[in-house]
């Protein structure tokens, strides 16, 4: 590959956490070592612990997975240091997005990391205070979800498009009646699967309305920079360029819909030539398959990934 490559840099959102994620990482790595450290003080608890060790029903938990995952992305940029990929564009999904804006310098990393703590929490308790589920519809137009969603809703049950992922796979989202008409109405449409997601809450719709107010009320308080390079919301499918921006749109992620498949569209159109996935697993580049289909994606989330990259430098 060129050294003039274009890189696209993606980082992965929640589900993307598993038990012992970032530990080989900072066993090789001090920088890596280093940022789980930091964490663990910022935030005042054992956050690289309950990653390294568990148990799963821990890690699993919203307040935990999502500072979870923003830790190993960070470590595995820091660990890369000067070898890391240059970045034409970044995109992140959903929590992943504060990653790509850490990544870029629009936010620190302790102020990002203290608010996806608090968002973790924000989300659990509108969860608990108005009960939501979610489920994936493959098989299925995006249009058609979305009327089939305008269809079930009433005026208090409601079920609308949270995560627009890719050609045929959509996450719905909404109380728990609703999503439970939306998942009938789809098989009746002709899905070709319907599965219910295990979650706190009704991410991504407007029950998620209390978490919004409640994060806003503290990012507001947070210095926002400019990007260094453009950053693709979540929201709008398109370039962020200012710090004022980035925070508005982190706010409306909460109730808006993770419009993933425009956001990578959106990248390719900046100038994305190949894509990297840098965090825990491979779940965007996976659904690369299908969202850029015949263009590169390498995943950079364990130490034997960091290790082949940094050895591998001046092909890249």
């Amino acid at each position: 590959m060129s050294k003039r490559t274009a890189w696209g840099i993606l980082f992965p959102g929640q589900g993307s956490q598993y038990v012992g994620m970032g530990k080989g990482l900072a066993e090789r790595y001090a920088a890596a070592a280093e940022t789980f450290r930091e964490a663990d003080e910022i935030l005042e608890l054992p956050l690289s612990r309950i990653a390294w060790e568990g148990p799963e029903e821990e890690l699993i938990q919203t307040k935990n997975a999502q500072p979870a995952i923003l830790v190993h992305s960070v470590a595995v940029l820091r660990a890369l240091a000067e070898g890391a990929p240059a970045a034409a564009v970044a995109a992140g999904h959903s929590l992943g997005e504060f990653s790509a804006h850490v990544a870029q310098g629009t936010l620190s990393f302790p102020e990002a990391l203290r608010a996806v703590r608090l968002r973790g929490e924000l989300m659990f308790q509108a969860g608990e205070a108005r009960p939501g589920t979610m489920a994936a519809i493959l098989g299925l137009d995006d249009e058609v979800v979305e009327a089939l969603c305008e269809e079930v809703s009433q005026e208090d049950s409601v079920c609308v498009p949270a995560n627009l992922n890719a050609p045929g796979q959509v996450v719905v989202s909404g109380d728990l009646s609703a999503v439970s008409r939306a998942r009938d109405r789809a098989k009746g449409e002709g899905a070709r699967k319907v599965i219910p997601l295990t979650v706190s809450g009704a991410f991504h719709s407007p029950l998620m309305k209390p978490a919004e107010d409640g994060l806003r009320s503290f990012l507001e308080g947070v210095e926002f920079a400019d990007p260094k390079v453009p950053v693709i919301s979540n929201v709008t499918g398109r370039s962020v360029r200012s710090g004022s921006e980035a925070r508005e749109l982190l706010i409306r992620q909460l109730t808006a819909p993770v419009r993933w498949r425009a956001s990578v569209e959106a990248m390719l159109e900046q100038g994305a030539q190949s894509f990297v996935e840098v965090g825990p697993g491979r779940v965007l580049c996976g659904l690369n398959r299908r969202n850029a289909r015949g263009w590169d994606c390498q995943t950079l989330g364990e130490a034997d990934e960091v290790e082949t990259w940094l050895q591998d430098g001046a092909a890249h």
